[in-house]
């Protein structure tokens, strides 16, 4: 690998353009270790061209230029002379086997590269050619060159592997935050004016329930400020950090409390010992009761809503369903992007379970499963609403 890139040590251009210079040096020993004529040399040089054209422009296909390397080398084996020009074979055999489109491409140009000693066999009188030596060498440079052809292919494969593993890693590294954020600084804001519109509606006829909402309000605020100044401070952190504590399903019956101080309706029903809930599943939990009383503060405010959390077998199943008025969507922006439900199915996808959520026709409905033990999986289904 070079650069940490899919460019290998035989990558294609580089590998390619020195091959004509392969050729050029067997032109070369043959014309100078053994007897040769003109047009002799005139034969070898052919070969070192028809490579030099093939390398250096890729339109040139090597089906086209193997004629120019082949016919050459067999002519000038006529006399048994200049027998190093038959390396050009070996040389046109794994450029076939490493730069064809097709294996069976590739097999042809190698059946016509190992049928060069037999027409050399054929045409030498009497023969001098070692055609056995020369078939051997020429199908296992052919193979050579299939092995470095697949080579190049895994690392390719491995290297765009590589990238969308990252890709995926950086959009649920992403999806994370964007569910922390929405937890923490939406949940915290949609209390904060909750209380700050009760403050407004009772400000003149009620001091006292006025600034108890704002310091409900505030004591909100900052709650949600210490969360987001936490999250910031482990997300800036460049070793692995010690998990600060965080809201668990013990907490809930608190959640649930401070729902009703902000006038929601709200009755919860426990079953189980959720002390034995695994911590990461307790957190998304917690997480997802937090939002399903968020969504019914914010669309059924002036609904009753019951909470049911229950331990069954090897599942966690929580339930929050109104009954009462529910809140349509804005017309002018039917489709503004459900954020909530979109995070509590992500939550629950991420330990093996299951959300869903719609209309009942006494209100809204909002099921969940969770497993005791979580099993992570994709999330399969989007959510319509928030």
């Amino acid at each position: 690998m070079a650069g940490g890139t899919a460019r290998g040590w035989f990558e294609g251009d580089d590998l390619r353009r020195v091959l004509p210079l392969f050729s050029l040096a067997f032109g070369l020993v043959a014309a100078i270790t053994q007897p040769s004529s003109a047009a002799d040399i005139v034969l070898a040089a052919v070969p070192v061209a028809a490579f030099g054209l093939w390398a250096f422009d890729s339109k040139v296909p090597l089906a086209s230029v193997s004629v120019g390397i082949v016919v050459p080398v067999v002519v000038a084996q006529r006399s048994g002379q200049l027998e190093p020009v038959m390396f050009n074979v070996t040389l046109l055999a794994f450029a076939a086997a490493r730069w064809s489109r097709s294996l069976v491409s590739a097999a042809w140009l190698g059946v016509l590269a190992a049928a060069t000693p037999v027409l050399v066999a054929l045409i030498q009188d009497p023969m001098e050619v070692a055609v056995g030596i020369w078939l051997v060498a020429i199908v296992f440079v052919w193979v050579i060159g299939r092995a470095v052809e697949r080579q190049e292919r895994l690392v390719a494969e491995l290297e765009a592997t590589r990238s969308q593993l990252a890709q995926q890693a950086l959009l649920a590294e992403r999806r994370r935050i964007a569910r922390d954020v929405h937890d923490f600084v939406g949940h915290g804001l949609a209390a904060m004016m909750l209380q700050v519109t009760s403050a407004r509606h009772v400000l003149r006829r009620d001091p006292a329930s006025a600034e108890e909402a704002l310091l409900t309000a505030e004591q909100v605020g900052r709650r949600s400020m210490e969360e987001l100044r936490r999250t910031v401070t482990l997300l800036r952190r460049d070793d692995e950090p010690e998990l600060a504590p965080v809201s668990r399903a013990h907490e809930i019956p608190v959640l649930v409390d401070q729902a009703r101080a902000g006038g929601l309706a709200v009755e919860l029903r426990i079953r189980g010992d959720f002390a034995r809930v695994p911590p990461g599943t307790s957190v998304a939990l917690y997480r997802i009761a937090q939002e399903a009383l968020a969504n019914a503060a914010h669309h059924a405010p002036h609904a009753r809503t019951l909470l049911g959390l229950e331990l069954v077998g090897g599942d966690i199943r929580l339930v929050a369903e109104t009954c009462g008025p529910v809140a349509t969507d804005r017309a002018g922006d039917p489709e503004r992007p459900r954020y909530g439900l979109i995070g509590m199915a992500e939550r629950a996808a991420a330990l093996g379970g299951e959300c869903a959520a719609g209309p009942t026709p006494d209100g809204w409905r909002l099921s969940c499963r969770l497993p005791l033990e979580a099993r992570h999986q994709v999330p399969q289904k989007d959510p319509r609403r928030t």
